[in-house]
């Protein structure tokens, strides 16, 4: 085994997870409305998500197997339009609270996490297939044998997304005061709607080109 290898890859993991994007602020905006549990059934999502699309990149890799752009573009616009959707519900929330019940769990009724929510948004993009195709063949070498070195690369990922998501939520239930888990809650809810309408319009004219 390349132990080298693998210490990049790590790194390169770690990175990647730990930078704020859909995942990331759907789990902190799940965390703090609904409990760390159904944050973790979030988390237990996602990764649902990333082994199904590692499972495509897998086969495009060992197969050669060809996929429509056009399918990759159109799937991307229905996630876009899916996390928009849950970016409107957060913010419309995080606005209407009271300041005498703000975040009193027992009280939200609406929900944006989940074991679903969490699949859903995994597979939002689905041009993280081609991330997989073009990230894994780097380090298939970390092993003697393709198929023990992707078992390795995919496990790794899996215990790094559990490990820093993980981090987010227990970080984010130690620090947050009531006002300031109203404020990330209205300012990831604005991040989601941002990334959901750049992402639709990449989609859309990606589409349309095609």
């Amino acid at each position: 085994m390349d132990f080298n290898l693998l210490i990049i890859y790590v790194i390169t993991v770690l990175m990647l997870i730990a930078t704020p994007g859909p995942v990331v602020f759907l789990v902190i905006n799940t965390t703090i409305k609904s409990g760390p549990s159904t944050a973790l059934r979030t988390v237990l999502g996602t990764n649902w998500a990333s082994l199904v699309l590692i499972v495509i990149a897998v086969l495009i890799i060992s197969t050669s197997l060809v996929i429509s752009p056009k399918l990759f573009s159109l799937i991307s616009l229905l996630g876009c339009l899916f996390i928009g959707y849950m970016a409107i519900n957060t913010i419309r929330e995080a606005l209407s609270l009271d300041k005498e019940y703000v975040f009193k769990q027992e009280q939200l009724v609406v929900k944006n996490g989940g074991l679903l929510n969490g699949f859903l948004i995994g597979l939002s993009n689905p041009k993280d297939i081609i991330f997989f195709v073009s990230f894994f063949p780097q380090f298939i070498k970390v092993t003697d044998s393709f198929n023990k070195s992707i078992f390795l690369l995919t496990l790794l990922w899996i215990l790094l997304d559990f490990l820093i998501l993980g981090f987010y939520i227990v970080f984010i239930r130690r620090v947050s005061t009531p006002k300031v888990k109203n404020i990330i809650v209205l300012f990831s809810g604005f991040i989601l709607l941002v990334i959901a309408m750049i992402g639709f319009l990449y989609s859309f004219f990606e589409l349309i080109s095609v």
